[in-house]
Parts: C-alpha cells; sequence; structure tokens
C-alpha cells in the first residue's frame, strides 16, 4: 500500500509529468548508439537538458524545448554529432513507449470520474503525437505544457496553470511524478503531489515530501483516490 503522508481534501484532478513518469526514454539509448555514442549518454544527456532549462527559467528566459534539447546533446556529445545525426536522436522523443502502468493509472482515474492531465515540457502537438501512440491519449482530458504556461518547471506558475486548465483548484489538483524535485515544486506552489519510486528508489531529504508515495503509478493513483 502506498505510504500516505497527510490527509487533504478530495482529489479533483491529477496532472502527470510526462517524460520518465509516463513515457519511458530508455529506447533512446539506441538512437545514441545509432550515432556512434554511448547508450549511457542518455543519462547525462537528460540531466544537462533538464538543467539548462532550469537555468534558461531562472534567467528569466523561456526555454524552448527543441532547440534546448539539441544544445543539450551537442554539448554532451562534445561537438561530435552532425546535425541530421542530431535530429535522429531528437526524433526519438516523439517515438518512446509509455511504461506498463501508465495505462491502467490513468484508465482507473478516469473510470473514477477525476480529471486528467499531462504536465510536460514539450511541445503541445508533439506531446499529444507521442501520447496517442503509446495508447495513452485516449484517457488525457488536458494536455499542459511549459511553451503554454511560459515557464518550465518547478516554477510556481506552471502549476498554477495547469489547475486553471483542468478546471480544479490549486489545493485539490495533485502532480504525479517520478522526480521529487517535480513533486516538490508542486507541493511549494500549493498542489498535491503524488511520487513513485520507481526511477529514484527514495525522495531524499531535501524536498517536501508528497502527499502520497507508491511503488507505481497504480499504487500512487490508489493512493490519491483515498485521500
Amino acid at each position: 500500500m502506498p505510504d500516505r503522508v497527510r490527509m487533504p481534501d478530495r482529489v479533483d484532478a491529477v496532472a502527470f509529468d510526462v517524460l520518465e513518469t509516463l513515457l519511458d526514454l530508455d529506447p533512446i539509448a539506441a538512437r545514441l548508439e545509432d550515432v556512434g555514442q554511448p547508450a549511457e549518454a542518455l543519462g547525462p544527456f537528460f540531466m544537462r537538458f533538464q538543467r539548462d532549462a532550469m537555468a534558461l527559467t531562472l534567467a528569466g528566459d523561456f526555454a524552448e524545448f527543441t532547440a534546448t534539447a539539441r544544445q543539450a546533446l551537442r554539448t554532451e556529445t562534445r561537438q561530435a554529432l552532425s546535425e541530421e545525426q542530431l535530429a535522429h536522436v531528437l526524433e526519438g522523443f516523439a517515438r518512446v513507449p509509455a511504461f506498463p502502468d501508465a495505462v491502467p493509472a490513468l484508465r482507473r482515474l478516469s473510470e473514477a470520474g477525476v480529471g486528467v492531465g499531462c504536465l510536460t515540457v514539450g511541445d503541445p502537438d508533439n506531446t499529444r503525437s507521442f501520447l496517442a501512440g503509446a495508447g495513452l491519449a485516449g484517457y488525457v482530458d488536458h494536455v499542459v505544457t511549459a511553451e503554454m504556461a511560459g515557464v518550465w518547471k518547478p516554477a510556481p506558475g506552471i502549476y498554477r496553470h495547469a489547475a486553471q486548465v483542468l478546471g480544479c483548484d490549486l489545493g485539490r489538483m495533485a502532480l504525479v511524478a517520478v522526480h521529487a524535485w517535480d513533486c516538490h515544486g508542486a507541493k511549494r506552489a500549493g498542489a498535491l503531489a503524488g511520487w513513485c519510486s520507481r526511477l529514484e528508489g527514495e525522495p531524499g531529504d531535501v524536498f517536501l515530501p508528497a502527499d502520497v508515495r507508491g511503488d507505481d503509478l497504480v499504487e500512487v493513483v490508489e493512493g490519491l483516490l483515498a485521500l
């Protein structure tokens, strides 16, 4: 059973992080190998991409997904890739599969009458495209992106914008993510949070505890529905 930290009001809507929470990025490692890079470069590349996007946000600028990801990949590979090779790797983001627990978790919320959204850093049209390709689009009511909000996670404004789009009070919207920093951002903004341990194992002591934690997305969802 998920570990519930406190008992707030009922959750009216749930916004899922997309990359690494709903969608598995591991196949992009094969694309890195296609262009002569080690599969292990995926982790450092994605971390650099997130760091650079957050840095641009903190500086007061907006980080466009493709441009920021391309620059991060170019830097991480020490300028070794051509534009065609960079494009080959980045095209993988539109084709990654869903994790096995994604569909049942979204279906459970939909059947319970809870609004479902995706809160992501990607382009809105591209996000809808790869949600459809992964079999998730039918369960998602709204796609909310950093581009639409004008700011990246974990800035408070993006969580507030998500609640507005989902049509609920911020305090009755829950963010679900495998990243403790994302859950921390949601909590600091005034939302609820459900953390899945699949990626990080433990959330760490420097972040605010999520309202619900579980080993997979279904466990997290069941915990949120029980609040």
